[in-house]
């Protein structure tokens, strides 16, 4: 088992865009390690979470876990089939938490028209509480960059936000649209412009999603996201 000093040690050690995401950490606090072919990044702080992001070989990644997988409200973060595999090879019982999504995608998107970076956040609170309360990111909160907005009348109906993004994986969170202007193809259009301006700036563009909200699984399927089941691993005891 080694230390990974830096997120370009941890970007030469894994290709997984979700590792490489959770490398933010390393000049805030974290820590990484490579046991063979598997990585884990601990992020003290990362969407409102004490997170250790693991990817890699089973058995690389249960060594990693069961060396530092523990700790005070720390979330063991990986790939749902892969959790579950480890899970079986624990020394001691690990219980899977909620399930949920990850999508990233590469390349370049077309920068649709009638979208643009908010000069200021004013609207978007209101907007959130009315149309996507469970929000991750909300204005003023550490880590949420800046936010994106479509406009009807002089009145703001769509946001999303840059948050939490890494040296090479921009990520996307807070995405609403007032709930009297759907199926609009309003949410499609905010998502396509942020998702678009972080490729040109990161060269890759991910983000959570609920594994049950299928049509913004949809949306995202649309604008070339591939889909993950992630979870989070917690001791039984």
């Amino acid at each position: 088992m080694r230390r990974l000093r830096t997120a370009a040690d941890v970007q030469d050690a894994s290709d997984d865009p979700m590792v490489r995401w959770a490398a933010q950490a390393l000049s805030s606090g974290g820590a990484a390690w490579a046991h063979g072919d598997a990585v884990a990044v601990h992020a003290p702080s990362l969407t409102r979470r004490r997170r250790l992001v693991l990817s890699g070989p089973a058995e690389g990644v249960a060594s990693l876990l069961a060396a530092h997988g523990r700790g005070v409200e720390l979330r063991p973060l990986l790939e749902r089939p892969l959790a579950l595999e480890v899970a079986s090879l624990m020394p001691t019982p690990w219980l899977e938490d909620k399930p949920f999504g990850w999508m990233d995608r590469s390349g370049a998107l077309d920068l649709p028209a009638e979208a643009a970076w908010l000069r200021s956040p004013d609207g978007v609170e209101p907007l959130l509480r009315e149309a996507n309360p469970d929000s991750w990111a909300w204005p003023g909160e550490k880590g949420v960059r800046r936010w994106a907005g479509v406009h009807e009348g002089g009145e703001l109906v769509a946001t999303a936000a840059e948050a939490w993004s890494s040296a090479d994986v921009g990520f996307m969170m807070g995405v609403a649209v007032r709930p009297s202007c759907t199926n609009q193809g309003l949410g499609r259009r905010i998502c396509q412009f942020v998702a678009s301006s972080l490729l040109t700036l990161y060269g890759t563009c991910a983000l959570f999603v609920e594994n049950y909200n299928a049509p913004a699984i949809a949306v995202y399927r649309k604008l070339g996201f591939a889909y993950r089941d992630v979870t989070t691993l917690l001791p039984a005891v």
